[in-house]
């Protein structure tokens, strides 16, 4: 695990460097300008700065404004139609799996990680997660759009926080931000259970339903606001958020358990953050690592 010590050693503006982002030569600046870039540079393990590029390259277009969101509890514009249709049935075969294990092993290069992590990603149809008009390009390591001005987030970003958490099974995960269902089921495929918060309905409904029909019964989508948690169902050996709010939430650190780890991004929003591992110890005193600069949509509280 990198630490804290090792990083800070090149200048923070380094992150918004969008001649550094894997994918940006493969995106058309023209026919694909509703890319957004979202990039971790170098090892998360072994490399001194960890990168995420998220550009504001997209059209503004369908009602919509402002940067591509990248993470799943952060919508502050309105919806396109006022709800989402479903995604298809999704079918796994020789090519898909053949298109993932490719994908995986490019990540490889890129991340050092556990077994556990990379059975998770060979074994979770991200095509399952994109509608059809993405779905050429499911297994490019890039985001892509999913509606409600949201992204799937980029494969080696998913992998890199699946990796912070250091499941070993039998963990329940809360996740604040499903999105498209995509990083909660990789997370379900590691711990023994997963609860996710969306604020936004029409994707809660929709995630729900992509989960339920692949089968993966130990998740659980609730619709809500993130920086409240799930008390009820309190507390959680681990947490994960996928966008950045100001300041770490003070009612996620009274639901994170004893022992229990945090990974999520701190920081101004649209602005340089840090991503952070946080551990509960037993005395209730939270430790840190600061594990990078990034840039991460900030986490709202509500979609007015």
């Amino acid at each position: 695990m990198a630490r804290s010590k090792a990083l800070g050693q090149q200048p923070v503006n380094h992150v918004f460097d969008r001649s550094a982002c894997v994918g940006a030569s493969k995106v058309d600046r023209g026919a694909r300008d509703d890319q957004a870039c979202e990039y971790v540079k170098s090892s998360f393990r072994a490399a001194p700065l960890i990168v995420l590029c998220l550009f504001a390259s997209c059209k503004r277009e369908q009602g919509q404004s402002g940067l591509p969101l990248a993470g799943a509890s952060n919508v502050s514009g309105p919806s396109e139609s006022g709800r989402l249709a479903p995604y298809a049935g999704v079918v796994d075969n020789d090519s898909t799996r053949s298109q993932r294990a490719r994908l995986v092993n490019e990540i490889q290069r890129k991340e050092k990680l556990s077994s556990a992590v990379v059975h998770a990603l060979r074994t979770v149809p991200r095509h399952a997660f994109v509608g059809p008009e993405q779905l050429a390009r499911a297994y490019d390591d890039i985001p892509l759009p999913i509606g409600e001005g949201q992204t799937i987030s980029q494969p080696t970003v998913v992998a890199m926080m699946t990796e912070a958490l250091e499941l070993r099974g039998g963990e329940t995960v809360l996740e604040i931000g499903t999105g498209s269902g995509y990083q909660a089921a990789i997370l379900s495929r590691i711990a023994k259970r997963v609860e996710s918060i969306e604020i936004v309905e029409t994707l809660a409904d929709r995630s729900r339903n992509t989960l339920e029909k692949i089968g993966y019964e130990n998740v659980r989508v609730h619709v809500g606001n993130g920086y409240e948690g799930l008390p009820h169902l309190a507390p959680f050996s681990h947490i994960i958020i996928t966008a950045a709010p100001p300041e770490v939430p003070p009612k996620l650190i009274e639901q994170l358990a004893i022992g229990g780890k945090m990974v999520l991004p701190v920081g101004p929003r649209f602005g340089v953050q840090d991503l952070l591992l946080l551990k509960k110890n037993a005395d209730g005193f939270i430790s840190r690592i600061n594990l990078g600069p990034v840039r991460f949509v900030p986490l709202v509280r509500d979609r007015k």
